[in-house]
């Protein structure tokens, strides 16, 4: 065999012994590992063969891993965000004004609102940027009033927690809470 050719399937000998088997690898949102011969998005590469060290990650360039946290946007970061009237739980008697209390530091941006829903309606009486309002003359019952603030630039929100309160009316057989 001439020696050149003899170079040449040696060469390509080597090469094809050389290649390494890739195998992807990736967390999905449940935690799950999974691992697949096709690249996805978020997955690490891994060599299996000798032309790498066995066991060598490499992380696949220009995909973010779907297992790692997303970094927070700054537009919706508040350092106080919480209903602080009515208190929880609190009950309001007969024709008591039932105000209401946002605590949202630092306060809105020019593009951010508020809506306020009540019992899981939407508040549509109040301004989109209502931090305190009074709630006039509720019906006897059990009421949950909650607040989301909306960046309508990003579409990002952020709600609270909804709080509970009772309004209770002055019954004939018990006056006393007039």
């Amino acid at each position: 065999m001439h020696p050149r050719i003899l170079c040449f399937v040696l060469g390509a000998l080597a090469a094809f012994g050389a290649s390494a088997t890739v195998v992807y690898k990736w967390v999905d949102a449940d935690g799950v590992v999974h691992y697949s011969d096709q690249a996805v998005p978020g997955a690490e590469k891994i060599y299996t063969s000798s032309a790498a060290k066995s066991g060598t990650v490499v992380p696949l360039a220009g995909v973010a891993n779907p297992g790692a946290k997303k970094p927070s946007k700054p537009g919706l970061e508040f350092t106080q965000f919480a209903i602080t009237s009515p208190a929880a739980d609190q009950t309001f008697f007969g024709d008591e004004v039932v105000g209401v209390n946002l605590a949202l530091a630092p306060g809105l941006k020019p593009n951010q609102v508020i809506t306020w829903h009540l019992n899981g309606k939407q508040l549509t009486d109040q301004p989109p940027d209502a931090t305190s309002f009074a709630l006039p003359r509720l019906d006897r019952g059990t009421y949950a009033i909650a607040a989301t603030v909306t960046d309508q630039a990003t579409g990002e929100s952020l709600s609270t927690g909804s709080v509970s309160f009772f309004v209770r009316q002055p019954s004939a057989l018990s006056p006393q809470h007039k």
